[in-house]
């Protein structure tokens, strides 16, 4: 087990974010990793001097799903050290890392402690644990607040009190919250950083330049809420709205419209009806401002709440008032605590992929040896999805170019060289909406007007569907649905893959791929579905969860032959376990008749997959479960393919184990096509949908 030390040169460097950020990027590539906070280090905003989990052990367990050992206070090592038993604290500390550690631990992450004006002792004190561990030192510094020579200055002074820069056990160094300035001059790309001012960069070199970032410091309305213990006159959605920017209007409602975009809290007096009525109207046209707040503890007039109210209950706008005068209240946000809050798991995770991107993985890789285990983890899987989806940089088709999630997704897949996206729509309305949502459309997304490409397709899909009487006008009234649009644009060649299902239903996104781009003979004609679901520990695949009610025997085997492919193309090992409610011999009756010769019929098929059924979930799942009711089973206890016997079962199960186990889950992928087309949840996230492009992309690829 390697060991990683990460120790900051000042107070505000970033630790936690950087210590879990690094866990992240290590298990991207496949490591198993665990982590180690020593001693605990809690500060007055926190607000749990007194009791309540210590922070990064915490953020570790909600995001990492890891269970590190509790830290030993800080009061108890300080006593500890007052009565010169120094030797005895770092025994306890190497009993808490082997605590932290398994059998299956490739890396180990360990946090060390923060110097500040009150603790001198600290800097040695992390020297200690760290040659005590025999770790490998990692060293953090803040970047914002100093020159490059300061910079550089402050990162040796830190690499000699841990035997210097030259010290073999001092890897290198990060350079956290990275102006613009700083990023153009030393780059934020890794493998390309460029080393500080008389750096020896052979010994002490960059492993990673993390820029800073507004949204990473965006705190939700409601700690804004809290942390000026306003009132709520509308709550909305004030526990998922972010704010980017603040806004203390003291000029007329004219002069603000510019700056009615996502993101933006407006702060003005409880008396400024044309304020409350330009951004509840700002509010009513799609815009997410993140709330208006009311100060001078002055609500606006009646007429103009009742006239606001139809606008600010349809937007879910939240509106706060508090006591104070506008400044005040500015005065009071500018000194708000900028950590992430305890309860912010959205935002810590925004954090850690962020620090995860921006580190020199390669560098450190090389240090922990080959993964103990050969399961895919969900950051891995997620990592390697991005990668292999930037590797083919296909050309996908999202029909809903005028829904808000959708031209999102677009700009990050576009800026992330993940694929390259056609919008269907309205350009000028795309461009409205997306000044609202606070998005700036690259140059290079191609965004078409449905209108101005229709006519084109009218006479292949005539052509495609004359065995059903399709004539030209009535193809043309079709195409008016821009679903069939861009079904025909995939038909023709002239894009590789096409999502869609946003603010469609299943049945509008795959009828027309039934019509226009048909089945695969390859698939025995037969389209189904597959769920990515990233368990904590390792991704698993389900289907078919969303297209068929119910097949029969030999389509089950088809569902779970495509399922097997599926997984293999993305980097899961397929161990398809055909689920039913009985294991083995030890049921009757035809619902359990048929997986049982669903299972033959796919082991006759593909005798080079390990396929075994029926098996309960319980038994495919659980090592210790299989032991007892599939003893000789291959693939009882390691599964990870499950295919359900019906639709029922399928959608039941993966909603149930996805909402009541916090568990993400991607896809739809649809299977059997001749051409890949995907599917969305009507309630899809924007990552749901980016992560949707990067399967369709690949998907693609591999035609």
């Amino acid at each position: 087990m390697h060991i990683f030390y990460i120790t900051p040169t000042s107070y505000g460097a970033g630790l936690t974010s950087v210590s879990l950020g690094l866990i992240r990027a290590l298990e991207r590539v496949g490591l198993q990793v665990g982590f180690c906070k020593p001693v605990a280090q809690q500060y007055a905003s926190d607000n749990t001097l007194e009791s309540g989990p210590e922070r990064s052990t915490h953020f570790a367990r909600q995001t990492l799903h890891l269970e590190p050992p509790e830290p030993l206070s800080f009061e108890h090592v300080e006593d500890m050290l007052g009565q010169n038993r120094r030797d005895d604290v770092l025994e306890e500390i190497v009993s808490l890392l082997n605590k932290a550690g398994g059998n299956n631990t490739d890396a180990m992450v360990v946090e060390g402690l923060t110097p500040t004006r009150n603790t001198p002792w600290v800097t040695r004190f992390n020297s200690d644990m760290a040659r005590t561990l025999s770790a490998d030192v990692l060293i953090v510094s803040r970047a914002d607040e100093n020159t490059p020579r300061e910079l550089a200055d402050h990162l040796r002074i830190s690499a000699d009190n841990h035997g210097g820069v030259r010290s073999p056990n001092v890897l290198g160094y990060i350079l956290n919250k990275m102006s613009a300035e700083l990023v153009e001059r030393f780059g934020s790309t890794p493998g390309n950083f460029k080393p500080l001012p008389k750096m020896p960069v052979k010994n002490f070199p960059p492993i990673a330049h993390i820029p800073w970032s507004p949204e990473l410091s965006a705190p939700r309305t409601r700690d804004i809420c809290n942390c000026l213990n306003a009132t709520i006159i509308n709550e909305g959605t004030i526990d998922t709205r972010r704010v980017a920017r603040r806004i203390l209007c003291a000029r007329s409602s004219a002069k603000i419209t510019q700056h009615l975009i996502a993101g933006t809290l407006i702060i003005a007096p409880g008396d400024r009806d044309d304020i409350v009525m330009a951004t509840c109207m700002a509010a009513s046209n799609g815009v997410p401002l993140a709330g208006l707040l009311l100060t001078n503890g002055e609500k606006p007039p009646e007429g103009i709440l009742r006239l606001c109210q139809p606008a600010i209950s349809a937007s879910g706008l939240p509106v706060m008032l508090t006591e104070t005068n506008s400044y005040d209240t500015a005065t009071q946000l500018d000194r708000m605590n900028p950590e992430v809050p305890k309860d912010d798991i959205e935002r810590m995770e925004k954090v850690m992929n962020t620090v995860a991107e921006h580190i020199d993985i390669e560098k450190l890789r090389a240090h922990c040896g080959e993964p103990h285990k050969n399961f895919l983890t969900p950051p891995a899987f997620r990592y390697k999805l991005m990668e292999r989806a930037r590797g083919a940089r296909k050309r996908i088709v999202l029909p809903e170019g005028e829904e808000p999630r959708t031209i999102q997704a677009a700009v990050i897949c576009q800026e992330k060289g993940i694929a390259n996206c056609v919008l269907l729509g309205n350009p000028e309305r795309i461009q409205e909406l997306a000044r609202g949502l606070d998005v700036t459309l690259p140059d290079t997304l191609v965004i078409i007007e449905p209108e101005s490409i229709r006519r084109k397709y009218i006479a292949p899909m005539v052509e495609l569907r004359k065995h059903k009487g399709l004539k030209d006008a009535m193809a043309e009234a079709q195409l008016e649905d821009t679903v069939v649009l861009g079904t025909m644009m995939l038909a023709q060649g002239d894009v590789d893959g096409l999502v869609s299902g946003a603010v469609h239903t299943t049945a509008n996104t795959i009828r027309p791929a039934f019509q226009l781009i048909k089945t695969n003979p390859s698939a025995g004609g037969l389209v189904s579905s597959v769920f990515f679901m990233l368990l904590p520990d390792q991704v698993v695949v389900y289907g078919d969860c969303a297209v068929n009610p119910d097949p029969n025997a030999e389509e089950l085997a088809n569902i779970a032959i495509q399922s097997a492919r599926s997984a293999q193309a993305f980097g899961i090992e397929p161990r398809v376990a055909m689920i039913s409610y009985s294991t083995g011999k030890s049921g009757q009756g035809s619902d359990v008749e048929k997986v049982r010769e669903a299972t033959r019929i796919a082991k006759e098929k593909a005798p080079e997959l390990l396929i075994d059924g029926p098996l309960q979930y319980d038994a495919a799942a659980i090592a210790s479960v299989a032991v007892s009711k599939a003893p000789d089973s291959p693939v009882a206890g390691r599964a990870t393919v499950f295919v359900f016997p019906d639709l029922n079962t399928g959608n039941t199960t993966y909603k149930a184990v996805q909402r009541s186990a916090n568990v993400v889950s991607v896809g739809p992928l649809l299977q059997g096509l001749n051409r890949p087309v995907n599917d969305l949840s009507r309630g899809a996230l924007v990552d749901d949908i980016v992560y949707t492009i990067a399967l369709t992309g690949i998907q693609a690829s591999q035609e």
